[in-house]
């Protein structure tokens, strides 16, 4: 068996290294900053413009229009990774909304969303969960009648992440209000600065750490044109589990990332002049920590290959969001361990190390493994949908 790339594929990978070398140093350190939203520009259309991001999205919706190509994303994603640097953006609009947009919106949809957000000219939230529907999320009740060509809604959205920074938001309200629970809901986009969409941030465990904030969301009297509706009004609930799979999906991303950052901090860090990376628990818990991740690696070309196959992965695709949300969240515990009593830190010290982004990113992980579904939820899906177990009974009614 020849486990070898062949001499293409090793010209392309020293393509990107050369690539990401020379034009690390200009990359952004945030996304969601609007004061750096011209460099974020920038940087994401440089990365466009040679291929190594919006790769396979077709040159008419903006992206660069490569055939896709399993044994090329993993190269580009070993060698960003390698270098410390993100592909692209991992944010709502990238990663959820675009793919959702790509199998369900209309031409023009496509056409006007697209390559502004996969250049970062447009940054989205997602209008999903409600006060009273997160896990159940069909019991939404933020609902829209229609006045002419235009809905009008009212209601209210909560743990809505980046709503502050945001530009446009994706969500789901309640337009068939006499329809069955599933069926009368519809997907609609709509600016932030409409009038009537009032964004209220939440105070976390993480204060004021990183770029991922939480706000509640009211909307009273805002109106959205009806040609915002994605696909087919009523059918919302069907279009939301297409970004419900991608949301999942993407979560699997960089793991790889994280766990070179993670090496590379075990390295640098010293106890009493030597290195924690030469502690033999430390070491071990990195080798089990690193098994994990190449496994979701793989796992994740998996996932890839079904998608380019057009194939569903069944019970494949299931396991994403609860293996690698936890799988974070125990490397940012090392990390932590490994940073002694430096790790308690935060809110930018002159002790902290690397701009307290472990501190951040454990606190993230932890609210990941709740958030997009908790764990729990994610081993029922698990349990139902893909090992065919019975569904769990419903409390009794009196």
């Amino acid at each position: 068996m020849d486990l070898e790339y062949g001499q293409r594929y090793n010209d392309f990978r020293a393509q990107v290294r050369a690539f990401v070398e020379k034009h690390k140093a200009s990359r952004p350190i945030t996304s969601y900053d609007p004061k750096l939203r011209e460099k974020v520009v920038k940087w994401l259309s440089l990365q466009i413009d040679a291929g190594y991001w919006a790769r396979t999205i077709p040159k008419e919706y903006g992206g660069f229009g490569a055939e896709p190509d399993l044994l090329e994303t993993v190269i580009m994603d070993e060698e960003f990774n390698r270098a410390g640097v993100t592909r692209g953006m991992m944010a709502q609009g990238p990663s959820m909304l675009v793919p959702t947009l790509l199998e369900h919106g209309t031409e023009e949809q496509k056409r006007q969303w697209i390559g502004p957000t996969m250049r970062g000219k447009v940054m989205w939230c997602q209008g999903y969960s409600e006060p009273g529907a997160g896990s159940d999320l069909a019991s939404l009740q933020t609902a829209a009648h229609q006045d002419g060509d235009d809905f009008i809604i009212n209601g209210q959205k909560i743990w809505t992440s980046s709503a502050d920074k945001s530009d446009m938001m994706f969500a789901l309200v309640r337009t068939e209000p006499d329809a069955a629970k599933h069926s009368g809901i519809s997907y609609i986009i709509l600016p932030m600065n409409t009038p009537g969409i009032e964004v209220q941030p939440l105070q976390t465990m993480s204060g004021d750490l990183g770029e991922n904030s939480f706000n509640q969301v009211f909307f009273t009297d805002v109106r959205v044109p009806r040609t915002n509706v994605v696909g087919q009004r009523g059918n919302g609930w069907a279009i939301a589990n297409t970004t419900l799979k991608h949301e999942r999906n993407s979560l699997n991303a960089n793991a790889e990332g994280t766990l070179f950052r993670l090496m590379k901090l075990m390295r640098e860090e010293t106890m009493n002049g030597v290195s924690a990376m030469a502690s033999p628990v430390f070491r071990d818990r990195l080798m089990r920590l690193q098994a994990r991740a190449l496994s979701m690696k793989h796992h994740g070309m998996r996932m890839l290959t079904c998608s380019l196959k057009k194939e569903s992965p069944g019970i494949a695709g299931l396991i994403v969001k609860v293996q690698n949300c936890q799988l974070n969240f125990d490397m940012s515990a090392l990390a932590i361990d490994v940073m002694g009593e430096l790790g308690v830190l935060y809110d930018h010290t002159k002790y902290e190390r690397d701009r307290g982004y472990w501190q951040i990113h454990s606190i993230f992980s932890l609210g990941l493994i709740i958030g997009g579904g908790t764990a729990q939820i994610q081993k029922n899906i698990i349990a139902e949908r893909g090992l065919g177990l019975p569904r769990e009974p419903k409390p009794a009614t009196t």
